[in-house]
């Protein structure tokens, strides 16, 4: 405590407060004097596990939950934009131009996956807290997501079709899905098959998850204005969806799924994992009613109980590699749907 009191987080404090912790397990200001002085020598992982160790006991432990917003916030990288406006002003003629828009770079760099850290901020935080901790970690994901090939051709044929934008998602273009839940998805595609990513805490919803893949968001409600002919549209795309996976699209569809780690989602459930690909594949063919549905998905997920899935889930280039292999499968599909 006297450490706390003269500002001192360094090794002496941490040694004492892991005997603390020890000690007195349910002392959450051990726990939280603990993270603290994780944070401060840089021990981000460290932090993270004191963190959980005080949520577990008190989700709504706000001097934890503030640490951990923290904890969030120094994982993320720091952003590219400044320092490329200033490499542009210093560029004199006969400098290497900057990389085309499509190109890797160090803007694909990410500090980190979305690990057990994440998850437990996710299922602990309220829908409309979440969105502020979950952003700094995902858009770094996202605008990486941007320069993979597959996400170009995305937005030329939406370009092609008089559709605004020039990247496939923005930055604040993470949303709250409720308790447990935010999700992504590509820029204007609120009332298109969309290119979704969401990710789910295992408090509610069964298991902690990442999903990628193609949703349908059947509801009248929405971010977008011109829901009354939004809705229509959105059901004519699903229609049209149907109609390929129950011909040309059904046999491709349900090996891609059983060699992928397919799941169909939809209404409000969790994945429906009982469903074998093709048992799934042919409730897609048949659902009726999707207004009553609400929400239905196709795509790939990832599931942190998993060991060799978490191993994807905390390495950010294994993560934004296993999107892009996933969007990259599913692009002939999305664009007969869109192009349909």
């Amino acid at each position: 405590m006297n450490f706390a009191k003269r500002g001192d987080f360094g090794a002496d404090a941490k040694r004492i407060n892991e005997e603390l912790t020890k000690i007195v397990p349910e002392n959450p200001g051990a726990w939280t004097r603990l993270a603290r002085c994780c944070l401060e020598m840089g021990l981000l992982d460290e932090a993270a596990q004191a963190l959980d160790a005080v949520l577990l006991r008190n989700p709504q432990n706000t001097v934890a939950r503030s640490l951990q917003m923290e904890v969030s916030r120094r994982r993320v990288p720091p952003a590219e934009p400044a320092r490329r406006t200033r490499a542009a002003s210093s560029r004199k003629p006969g400098d290497t131009p900057p990389r085309p828009r499509g190109t890797r770079g160090p803007s694909t760099l990410l500090a980190g996956g979305f690990g057990h850290q994440e998850f437990t901020t996710l299922a602990h935080l309220s829908p409309a807290s979440v969105v502020d901790a979950m952003a700094p970690r995902l858009e770094p994901l996202l605008m990486a997501v941007n320069e993979r090939p597959f996400a170009e051709k995305i937005v030329d044929a939406r370009n092609r079709n008089a559709q605004a934008g020039n990247t496939l998602f923005r930055r604040n273009s993470v949303h709250a899905g409720g308790a447990g839940h935010v999700y992504a998805y590509h820029y204007g595609g609120r009332w298109e098959p969309q290119i979704n990513l969401g990710f789910f805490a295992g408090e509610g919803w069964g298991r902690d998850a990442v999903r990628a893949g193609i949703g349908f968001n059947l509801t009248e409600n929405g971010m977008d204005a011109g829901a009354d002919a939004g809705q229509e549209r959105v059901i004519a795309y699903f229609e049209r969806f149907q109609q390929l996976v129950s011909s040309a699209w059904r046999q491709l569809l349900t090996d891609w799924m059983r060699a992928n780690g397919g799941f169909i989602q939809y209404e409000g459930a969790p994945p429906a994992t009982d469903l074998l690909p093709a048992d799934a594949v042919a409730w897609l063919v048949n659902a009726a009613n999707p207004r009553e549905r609400g929400w239905i998905f196709c795509g790939r997920w990832l599931f942190a109980d998993r060991p060799d899935d978490m191993s994807t889930l905390t390495d950010a280039t294994r993560l934004t590699r296993w999107i892009e292999g996933t969007f990259t499968d599913l692009l002939p599909l999305w664009m007969s749907v869109y192009r349909g």
